[in-house]
């Protein structure tokens, strides 16, 4: 509700002055965070719950990769907008008339954008009301195994009929500060919160980058030689494309590999070859991208560098970083812990992860500024420069690679096996007057 709420309200933004729009307008997406770190843990601890050991990870990762079909979604509609909008109101490019490139009617370009994010939250909600709670959180949190085997009938179409065990052990519960957490799933929260951390530093940077690579490598003109309107359609199209070619790829590869390779290997895989890549484009940077600025009229760009190359390197990145820990960061925490702190745990590890990426996006906008004050953004102190921001950035791979060994294998395992939870209700499956008993797992 929060998502459907603070999209529509990210549209309405309002203040007499820029300056106050831009403040409801982070109001607004402040608050939509929110809504989407309370969704985080439970599509994954959802979708966990309900499926089956030998799937478990191709349904998580799927769940995930629809994040894919979302970066596309929101693409489309940025071109969509902006194409229609760029037809109706044609504008001179910034270097003819900076006031009349910009038309009065672009307001509205943000703000359809930005409303159409209440369409898929609205329809979530919907399907999420027609779900019952998690069969593992009746029996083993709220201790309705009556009402868990209710639920189980509806999901899988069944007769499920709950049967008390004999002899029924109360294991101690024990909360996320407790000595007993520390010593069964310290490591563990250690290992999924400081690599989904060390992941987002590096890929949010790298987001934040992916305009300046497009525009240095001339997949994207000068702003100045552009429209308001035509600059929002080029820059979402070139967005889309790397989506199309190296980010969506890799989600969809997790979910086909993930059940037969593991977590741990796609997650290792993932983090060296983002930091080979990351070395590969930022030790001989100035190879790829060019030494020399291009003579007038395109002097912005430079020249001599190898730009194809520069741009394959880049993909990769985006690709590994999808076949590997984008992926598996969200996918482990939602296995590793027991069904009442598997939520939380999951949302502390997103949370570490978005704090990376608050550090990545910010420090690199000033880490990257040139050594050369006349070179700097305005507005920006002088920084590293862009190749040293980019073999820091390497770094932080590498270190994720280091703590991933702190995270263990989750392939093949019940979650109660993972989780210590192993004193289960039991179970009887009716179907066609055949009887089984099950653990009460699903």
């Amino acid at each position: 509700m929060l998502m459907v709420f603070c999209s529509i309200a990210s549209g309405l933004s309002f203040g007499s002055t820029a300056k106050s729009v831009m403040v409801t307008l982070c109001f607004f997406r402040f608050w939509l965070g929110f809504g989407i770190g309370g969704d985080y843990p439970l599509s994954a601890t959802i979708m966990s719950e309900y499926a089956n050991t030998k799937t478990r990870g191709a349904f998580i990762a799927a769940v995930f990769a629809m994040q894919g079909v979302g970066i596309l979604s929101g693409a489309a509609v940025a071109i969509i907008v902006s194409s229609a909008f760029r037809k109706a109101y044609p504008r001179p490019p910034f270097f003819v008339d900076p006031i009349l490139s910009t038309p009065p009617q672009a307001d509205f370009v943000w703000r359809l954008i930005f409303m159409f994010g209440a369409v898929p939250a609205a329809l979530t909600y919907y399907w999420r009301m027609k779900m019952p709670e998690t069969a593992r959180y009746t029996a083993l949190v709220a201790k309705n195994v009556n009402k868990a085997a209710a639920d189980m009938s509806k999901v899988l179409a069944m007769e499920v009929r709950a049967e008390q065990s004999k002899e029924e052990k109360e294991e101690e519960e024990y909360g996320l500060f407790s000595s007993k957490f520390a010593k069964r799933h310290g490591l563990q929260l250690l290992g999924t919160t400081s690599t989904w951390f060390l992941l987002d530093v590096a890929f949010y940077s790298q987001n934040l980058f992916q305009k300046d690579v497009l525009t240095q490598v001339g997949w994207l003109p000068n702003v100045k030689t552009m429209s308001a309107l035509e600059e929002v359609f080029k820059i979402s199209r070139g967005q889309a494309l790397i989506a199309l070619c190296s980010t969506v790829p890799g989600y969809w590869f997790t979910v086909a590999l993930i059940d037969h390779i593991g977590r741990f290997t796609i997650q290792l895989m993932g983090f060296f070859f983002m930091t080979v890549f990351m070395f590969a484009l930022s030790i001989p940077y100035y190879h790829w991208r060019g030494h020399e600025k291009c003579p007038p009229p395109n002097n912005d760009k430079y020249c001599g560098g190898d730009h194809l190359a520069f741009v394959i390197l880049y993909a990769l990145t985006f690709f590994f970083a999808n076949f590997g820990p984008n992926s598996t960061t969200f996918i482990v925490p939602a296995e590793l812990f027991p069904a009442r702190l598997r939520s939380t745990c999951h949302g502390i590890s997103a949370a570490c992860g978005k704090a990376g990426a608050i550090i990545g996006a910010f420090g690199f906008l000033y880490a990257a500024q040139s050594r050369d004050p006349k070179q700097t953004d305005p507005g920006y102190p002088t920084g590293m420069g862009i190749k040293a921001a980019l073999i820091l950035l390497a770094i932080c791979n590498a270190l994720g690679f280091v703590f991933t060994f702190l995270v263990p294998e989750t392939k093949g395992r019940s979650l109660e096996d993972l989780s210590g939870e192993n004193d289960e209700p039991t179970i009887e499956l009716q179907t066609n007057g055949n009887e089984r008993r099950a653990a009460m797992a699903v």
